[in-house]
């Protein structure tokens, strides 16, 4: 994986998981606080019912305290007690319950014996609504109460009642009860009723009586209580305690409740975390461009230098990051620091053989200086030719050292008055081998390697070591070729007289195609003429040499 993609990833990854994390969390305190306004309403909902209640229970405990004292119903209630048969006081004390009833709106009334036992009572038939409400008809079975107040079944029917005592003159003539019936609220209102624990009814559609069932079994003794139920998150308080072991339970979908603002928080959340993202995107790209570019040029150029050896400078202004700046800065300064400690390194080597090269010129005075003028000759074709003037460098120095491998020639054939024998001028041309093996010992020299291995292959081929030809011989090699030619013929021997330079000219253009590049030799003799008349040796002495021989 590339540096940039880590770089990348290394930045947009934890923003994104963040952003991510900061969603849920968002969301997750939402879905809180509208639980715990939920869970407020519930409770108020719950106080107000309470009240309700409260102030129902006192007047029904009001009332039947009225009631009780009423010499009516003593009357009637004395008679049942000691005649139990008796169907005219059992018809009285219902008629009389019915006449109350239906003044108080009251759905069950009924008498009971000191130890619980039915007397009479009257009931109103299944209540559908207040306005079809039927008339209370006599109770056909009676009913036992086993509280003061509470919740009684009979059958499929329900009532919230409240009793009080009914006290005679010397005796406790019993109790009398009255109730309304008890209805579960509608279904929007969900709602269970409890009784010990176990589930009785419930108002909630398309729900399993097992599921419901199931979910209140772990409320039971909680004051609130948190299921999943139907697939939804639900809340329930018990919201009144109804006697008898009866408690009503109020519901509450959360999800359903918060499902509207949630829908809304998370396209909200959505755009901010989609926007987020694109700014953190953009924010990571760039940044991993102003950490990966300085790094990777770096990099580069160090590959480079490892397979070159030539440290190159780094742009400055590649990021706004100080330590990245500061980073590309030391490598410029170590690049600097190195490339001049290289320049120096190779110059002292160059200056050395080329104190060598200039040690074998003085071994011959007839060659005094050659490499000097080879030098100079062939730096003016160079530049003539238009070359860059790192070449032209490269070819001067290359020009100065063509000849160092004549270190190896005995001093006997090189300073030979006469004419060199084949076998001479066979060791001779070992020179340039000679000369390459002194250099690539030295890493400095590697790119003379050439000129001074190759300045005498001709242009047909027909030159040595490797017979090359055309244009396989590096340039240097050909230009070196032309000059090292040029003052061979211009400079004076033991045994002939240097040719002028008209003469040394006509002969390069003569060979021209043969032994020299031609377009090099064109580029030559049209050098300027200070070239030649200021690199001529002074050579009187050899005159004078020449005239007396």
């Amino acid at each position: 994986m590339r540096f940039r993609t880590r770089a990348f990833l290394f930045c947009f990854v934890p923003f994104g998981l963040l952003c991510s994390a900061s969603f849920q969390i968002g969301q997750r305190l939402v879905e809180d606080a509208v639980r715990k306004d939920l869970l407020d309403h519930l409770r108020a909902s719950q106080l107000a019912l309470r009240d309700a209640q409260a102030k129902a229970d006192l007047q029904n405990s009001r009332f039947l305290r009225r009631e009780a004292a009423n010499p009516e119903l003593e009357s009637g209630m004395q008679r049942l007690l000691s005649n139990s048969s008796s169907s005219h006081a059992r018809i009285a004390v219902a008629e009389h319950l019915r006449t109350i009833g239906e003044q108080m709106g009251f759905d069950l009334l009924f008498a009971s014996a000191p130890d619980g036992a039915p007397l009479a009572g009257v009931v109103r038939p299944a209540v559908t609504s207040p306005d079809q409400a039927e008339q209370l008809i006599p109770l056909e079975n009676g009913v036992v109460a086993q509280s003061s107040t509470g919740l009684l079944v009979l059958g499929d029917r329900m009532f919230q009642f409240a009793s009080a005592p009914v006290h005679g003159k010397t005796e406790d003539l019993g109790t009398i009860s009255v109730g309304k019936y008890f209805h579960l609220p509608s279904p929007d209102d969900p709602a269970v009723l409890v009784h010990d624990g176990e589930v009785i009814d419930f108002n909630l559609d398309n729900v399993p009586d097992a599921q419901v069932h199931a979910a209140m079994n772990g409320c039971t003794g909680r004051q609130e209580c948190d299921f999943r139920m139907t697939g939804a998150n639900w809340i329930a308080i018990p919201m009144q305690d109804l006697g008898s072991g009866y408690t009503l339970w109020k519901l509450e979908n959360v999800d359903l409740s918060t499902g509207p603002l949630r829908k809304r928080l998370q396209t909200l959340f959505l755009i901010m975390e989609f926007g987020s993202l694109y700014l953190a995107l953009l924010c990571s790209v760039i940044s991993a461009r102003s950490i990966e570019k300085p790094l990777s040029l770096v990099i580069s150029q160090l590959r480079k230098a490892e397979e070159t050896g030539v440290f190159q400078e780094a742009s400055l202004a590649l990021s706004p990051t100080t330590e990245l700046c500061e980073l590309t800065e030391s490598y410029t300064r170590a690049a600097v620091s190195a490339r001049n400690a290289r320049q120096k390194l190779q110059s002292a080597y160059v200056e050395f053989i080329g104190s060598l090269a200039s040690a074998l010129d003085a071994r011959d005075r007839y060659t005094a200086g050659h490499s000097g003028r080879v030098s100079l000759y062939a730096t003016a074709t160079a530049e003539a030719m238009g070359l860059e003037m790192d070449h032209v460098e490269q070819i001067r120095i290359g020009a100065q050292l063509h000849d160092i491998g004549k270190i190896g020639v005995p001093d006997s054939i090189l300073q030979k008055p006469g004419r060199l024998t084949a076998k001479e001028f066979a060791l001779v041309q070992e020179h340039p081998v000679i000369g390459r093996r002194i250099l690539e010992g030295v890493e400095g020299l590697t790119p003379y390697l050439d000129a001074v291995e190759l300045h005498h292959e001709n242009w047909d081929g027909s030159g040595y070591p490797r017979g090359q030809s055309g244009e396989e011989t590096p340039i240097d090699a050909r230009i070196i070729h032309v000059s090292d030619a040029y003052d061979a013929m211009t400079s004076h021997r033991s045994y002939r007289r240097g040719r002028s330079h008209e003469q040394a000219v006509n002969e390069l253009i003569r060979c021209a195609g043969t032994q020299f590049d031609p377009h090099i030799v064109k580029v030559f003799v049209n050098l300027p003429p200070e070239i030649f008349s200021g690199a001529q040796p002074d050579d009187f002495s050899l005159e004078q040499e020449f005239e007396t021989a």
